[in-house]
């Protein structure tokens, strides 16, 4: 009977081991990564660059007549941040 016992615990314990990923976050949530003011600014000043970024290089690679309406009027919006 122990022998059970002890296949059982080392079962357990290899289970454990390949589902840590998702025992992890299933019990161990992660925690918001903007903790102060100025973190958060920050991370929405990179997002704000970033979709900057990318309507620029659309617009530098065929000109500024290649941006939709809306992607002219998001462009003005994050250029006056």
């Amino acid at each position: 009977m122990s022998e059970y016992l002890i296949l059982g615990i080392v079962l357990i314990v290899v289970l454990g081991f390949f589902n840590r990923e998702w025992i992890k976050t299933k019990f161990f949530p992660a925690q918001p990564k903007n903790y102060t003011i100025d973190d958060r600014f920050n991370s929405d000043k990179r997002e704000r660059e970033k979709e900057i970024d990318h309507l620029l290089s659309k617009m530098g690679k065929n000109g500024i007549n290649d941006l939709s309406a809306k992607d002219r009027k998001r462009l003005d919006e994050l250029s006056k941040k």
